[in-house]
């Protein structure tokens, strides 16, 4: 039986950057076309500087510091979006259902998840229902990122499944054509309601359709 091994932001935890820096940033990201400028300027498409916080190569510390050189912004701009966004982390309902299900199902289901190391210590400290997650990993930990091979190699071993029966849920295209690229079967994320109906028609959820 395959095992299904779900992302979290955009998928477990609602993330919406958006909003969030309408909220943290309102003298510069004043409306949603503003905030999208400003998106690509801090998060960089989740690459270079943010890239690297994910990697857990960069301290939260240099990374406020890097920004606010790279941007103009200034530093307690920066640090009051980087300390916000784990905050704002909040469980999307359906998928702690589906989740809730497999758990009940005895079904193994794990994470990948690229995440800094502080956010990944506050999601495991704040959510009780991460738990029962049979394993997971966090990006920074490893000090890789998705969509690289390497960390789905790693995530393979550590999950002691062999990489044909993993199935991997992500809203980012690339992480799951990256995810089929190592030989795993991988589904695109859209809605808790989207994903069971794909995982039924597949034949992967638990009890079939």
């Amino acid at each position: 039986m395959a095992a299904l091994v779900f992302d979290f932001a955009g998928v477990v935890f609602s993330w919406q950057p958006l909003s969030l820096l309408q909220r943290m940033l309102p003298r510069h990201a004043v409306d949603e076309a503003s905030a999208r400028v400003w998106m690509g300027r801090i998060f960089e498409g989740y690459r270079g500087d943010w890239g690297e916080f994910d990697r857990g190569t960069v301290a939260a510390a240099d990374l406020v510091a890097r920004i606010a050189r790279r941007t103009g912004l200034q530093e307690g701009e920066v640090r009051a979006v980087v300390d916000a966004v784990p905050l704002s982390f909040t469980p999307i309902a359906g998928t702690v259902a589906l989740l809730d299900r497999l758990r009940r199902a005895r079904r193994p289901h794990f994470y990948l998840s690229n995440m800094p190391g502080p956010y990944a210590d506050h999601l495991d400290r704040s959510f009780d229902f991460l738990r029962g997650f049979d394993d997971g990993v966090y990006s920074a930990r490893v000090h890789l990122v998705k969509p690289e091979p390497a960390i789905f190699e790693l995530a393979a071993r550590r999950f002691g499944v062999p990489p044909a029966e993993l199935v991997f849920l992500d809203d980012v295209a690339a992480n799951v054509q990256a995810a089929r690229d190592a030989g795993w079967q991988a589904l695109q994320f859209v809605d808790a309601a989207q994903c069971e109906a794909a995982l039924k028609q597949a034949g992967l959820w638990p009890g079939g359709a």
